[in-house]
């Protein structure tokens, strides 16, 4: 199974000029936990998360946001996407197809995969996501 059977497509992004109130208001209407940051032409700036809302100070999206993203292809395996997770503590990754933003991948869409039925050879428990 790959990151294009599993992942989100209508991608939620927020620029990084978003308040961190509107921020917050995005993520609880959408049922989120985190987005990427997003410049007007869609290129990818960061990654911000409840989290980040609670561990970090700022007015702003851009004072708050993780600039370091590890991003996954649309046919990197899901047990990779897993594994990458796991390693690097993360709860979601932004699926790219090149430059360009095509989907998301978060725990829940594994959770949900394996959930669903479907088979992922996971070499990690997946209480440890």
């Amino acid at each position: 199974m790959l990151a294009k059977d599993i992942m989100t497509r209508d991608v939620i992004t927020v620029s990084p000029a978003t308040t961190i109130k509107n921020l917050a208001k995005i993520l609880i209407t959408n049922q989120i936990s985190g987005a990427p940051v997003t410049d007007k032409k869609g290129k990818i700036l960061g990654l911000v998360s409840e989290a980040d809302i609670v561990a970090r100070k700022g007015k702003q999206v851009k004072d708050i946001m993780s600039k370091t993203i590890v991003g996954v292809t649309d046919d990197t395996p899901v047990e990779e996407i897993a594994a990458v997770m796991t390693n690097r503590k993360i709860k979601r990754v932004p699926v790219m197809r090149g430059k360009k933003l095509v989907g998301i991948v978060s725990r829940s869409d594994i959770v949900g995969a394996v959930a669903s039925g479907k088979h992922i050879a996971l070499h990690t428990p997946v209480y440890d996501l």
